[in-house]
């Protein structure tokens, strides 16, 4: 039997070193792309009718990153971008909608019931759970302090 330290020591001098410093900086560069992006589609929203309340401009941009999320993770894009840029690519909305598609399609040969819609959420179902969970507690706490 090998020593704890002597395996740790093995898994360390053998292990794959990781490109941290590359991967932050892609992470960086995509998601900031991403988010000119969104910028870029609000400016031409408020171009095309400078009429429009900002909350509806908010709106059309995000279906706008939602539909952009899910159409580039239909036609395999995103995946590529997600290796690419690792974290950069799921913290906007366009990996929300890439964690709800990419299983929704994966599942899609078991059937509409029980494969895309028992699957849809398989992803993205915990994140909202316990977000809708973390924003009742904040806002339980924030009600006793306010």
């Amino acid at each position: 039997m090998i020593e704890r330290k002597l395996y740790q020591e093995y898994v360390k001098n053998t292990a794959p070193k990781s490109p941290m410093m590359r991967s932050i900086i892609a992470a960086f560069f995509v998601g900031g792309l991403i988010c000119v992006i969104g910028e870029g589609i609000k400016d031409i929203i408020k171009l095309i009718d400078p009429s429009i309340p900002k909350e509806d401009v908010g709106s059309w941009v995000s279906i706008s990153m939602i539909f952009l999320g899910s159409f580039l993770t239909a036609i395999g894009v995103y995946d590529k971008i997600g290796h690419y840029a690792g974290a950069g690519s799921i913290v906007p909305i366009t990996g929300f909608a890439n964690s709800v598609v990419s299983p929704a399609m994966e599942y899609n040969r078991e059937g509409i019931f029980f494969g895309v819609c028992a699957k849809m959420f398989i992803i993205a179902g915990p994140i909202i759970v316990f977000g809708i969970i973390a924003s009742v507690i904040v806002g339980v706490i924030g009600l006793f302090i306010v």
